[in-house]
């Protein structure tokens, strides 16, 4: 363990999850602190890299200072921002009927995509409170009419203050029952997000590590991307649900706090 955990602190650049890594809604988890002032220490190259398309780089950096944690803008990635950004390669100008929060609107806004819930190229969900039947019907219909299924991500569950909630793929699932199509989703494991990840680090892949909570996005994200990846049981996964899958993380860690060496 010692060899292994020596080797992972040598890596350059580290892609960290945010949601049950970082934190549980408004608590910052245990050892989150003493690894973000190791990561600056020792002048490591690191991403908050999220699925969660609630929050702009600005809002989670803000909530990240409540915690006590000095972190630039520049440091945080989200899959609002790796959906405008596919949208916008795929169709400049497109328009979208947008199921999600502030953080997915915004973020489409900025590249170049309009809000329309008539004929829009675009049905695009991600994580949201203002979830409802009449939402469910108007993005049904609209699919049914052509615009294509867009999903942010897909997290079927999520860590909160309260325990697991629902997350995008439980909120796009009935969409793709109602209509028979299968939405494109674009966050972890999608290798598109990774890949942005490691060109924003500025490092190739053998030398970064991607941290996260779950086994079915982070850690096979990690391993198919070539990022030694690490699990940390402070989120959704436990040590034997491991087992449940056929391929392994190169580290299971109680927490990020694991990371740093002891002082």
């Amino acid at each position: 363990m010692n060899d292994s955990l020596t080797a992972l602190r040598a890596k350059r650049g580290f892609i960290c999850d945010m949601d049950g890594v970082i934190y549980h809604g408004n608590r910052l988890l245990d050892g989150v602190a003493a690894f973000v002032d190791w990561l600056h220490r020792e002048s490591k190259r690191f991403l908050f890299l999220t699925n969660s398309s609630e929050r702009a780089p600005a809002e989670l950096q803000a909530k990240l200072g409540r915690m006590g944690l000095d972190i630039g803008v520049e440091h945080f990635y989200t899959s609002a921002l790796a959906t405008a950004q596919f949208v916008a390669a795929q169709k400049p100008g497109a328009s979208a009927y947008v199921i999600g929060a502030p953080g997915l609107v915004g973020a489409l806004y900025e590249a170049g995509i309009v809000m329309n819930d008539v004929d829009p190229d675009y049905v695009i969900c991600g994580e949201t409170s203002a979830y409802n039947y009449q939402t469910i019907l108007k993005a049904v219909a609209l699919v049914q009419q052509g615009a294509r299924l867009i999903a942010t991500n897909s997290d079927l569950t999520g860590p909160s203050e309260s325990g697991i909630i629902p997350a995008c793929r439980a909120l796009v699932a009935p969409i793709e029952l109602a209509t028979g199509k299968s939405a494109y989703y674009v966050g972890k494991p999608n290798p598109l997000m990774m890949r942005t990840g490691l060109r924003l680090l500025g490092v190739h892949s053998h030398e970064a590590a991607m941290i996260g909570d779950r086994m079915d996005t982070d850690i096979v994200a990690g391993i198919e991307t070539g990022l030694d990846a690490v699990l940390v049981l402070s989120g959704c996964t436990s040590r034997a649900e491991v087992e449940n899958y056929a391929y392994r993380p190169h580290h299971i860690l109680r927490g990020v706090g694991d990371i740093p060496p002891p002082a």
